[in-house]
């Protein structure tokens, strides 16, 4: 894949201007985000070592991992792969068990609609998305239904649900901060 002329990696760190900026392919059009805040950030490192810390033994967890789907290159927040998955820059979404975003105001739109199309669309078995609410995360548990994903669980901060997708894992929102 390419960008003005030059190769696109999974983050575009190596060939596209340097910086924080997240690019990724949404359908075949090249999608820049902004350097995301400091609290996005923190949620999502938080985010990685809890679920890190529950998994079983061959499951990984990671940040900003690419997930190719068709003509998109989606770079979620965070990844759970399942055992035995290809690892690599770009992942296939069969060895995807979730995805998480981590809302800001500039991916709103995409993390609420577009995103979860797409990924429910490539059969990943289940989406979490983090917003805010007076200043405050608050985590929004789907999985994936016939039509697309359905939310199980909605957990504000002070709140906690024990779920068993992707695996045995607490969700307190109020430690992601």
């Amino acid at each position: 894949m390419e960008y003005a002329g030059r190769p696109l990696d999974g983050a575009g760190s190596a060939s596209l201007p340097a910086g924080r900026h997240r690019y990724e392919i949404v359908e075949g059009s090249l999608h820049v985000t902004p350097p995301l805040p400091d609290d996005h950030e923190r949620v999502v490192c938080q985010l990685v070592a809890t679920l890190r810390a529950a998994a079983p033994a061959g499951w990984w967890a990671c940040a900003r991992l690419g997930v190719r789907i068709e003509e998109s290159h989606l770079v979620p927040d965070v990844a759970v792969l399942k055992p035995g998955s290809s690892g690599g820059t770009w992942v296939h979404p069969g060895d995807v068990a979730l995805v998480v975003q981590v809302e800001s105001p500039t991916t709103r739109g995409y993390d609420r609609h577009l995103k979860p199309a797409l990924y429910a669309g490539a059969g990943i078995p289940a989406y979490w998305r983090v917003e805010w609410r007076a200043g405050k995360p608050l985590a929004q548990l789907h999985s994936l239904g016939a039509n697309g994903f359905v939310l199980e669980h909605t957990v504000p901060v002070g709140a906690q649900v024990a779920v068993s997708t992707p695996y045995d894992v607490a969700v307190i929102p109020a430690g992601w901060v």
